[in-house]
């Protein structure tokens, strides 16, 4: 709404999308969305984006996933295009802050490789994808953590 101009093209499951799908037709800006359903891991992304959201995602998946799903995303962004990665990051300790250190027990627990990666990590694996850099930033109160990775 505060971006008139701005198409979004979302990922995700089918019954996630007509939920999105819904929620923005009540917003009055349904006519802005494209769906993409299936896997991030099979879908076609296209090109030509200015910006990739990656919510909560990467903690699922080991090291090798993540960078391969990262070279995707890279391919398909304009140049000067960004990454925006939301996620549970523990400080280098990995014992602090305690809401992204306990996040890497649900994961040991809970997939067949995530963790919740430091921001080193992250950064190393946007790296080896192609991207220049990366920067964090602290969303608090949120014990979440944005990190921007630039093209």
């Amino acid at each position: 709404q505060k971006h008139p101009t701005a198409q979004i093209v979302a990922l995700d499951w089918a019954k996630v999308l007509d939920v999105a799908q819904a929620n923005a037709a009540t917003r009055g800006v349904g006519s802005r969305i494209q769906p993409l359903p299936g896997s991030a891991f099979g879908v076609d992304f296209g090109s030509g984006y200015d910006l990739v959201l990656l919510t909560n995602f990467l903690h699922h998946f080991d090291v090798p996933t993540c960078e391969s799903l990262l070279r995707k995303v890279r391919a398909s962004l304009n140049p000067g295009g960004r990454a925006a990665t939301l996620e549970f990051v523990p400080n280098p300790d990995r014992v602090s802050p305690p809401a992204a250190a306990t996040f890497s027990f649900m994961m040991l627990a809970s997939t067949d490789a995530g963790d919740a990666y430091t921001f080193a990590e992250l950064d190393q694996m946007f790296r080896n994808a192609g991207f220049k850099r990366s920067e964090q930033h602290a969303l608090a109160p949120s014990p979440e953590t944005l990190v921007l990775s630039y093209v």
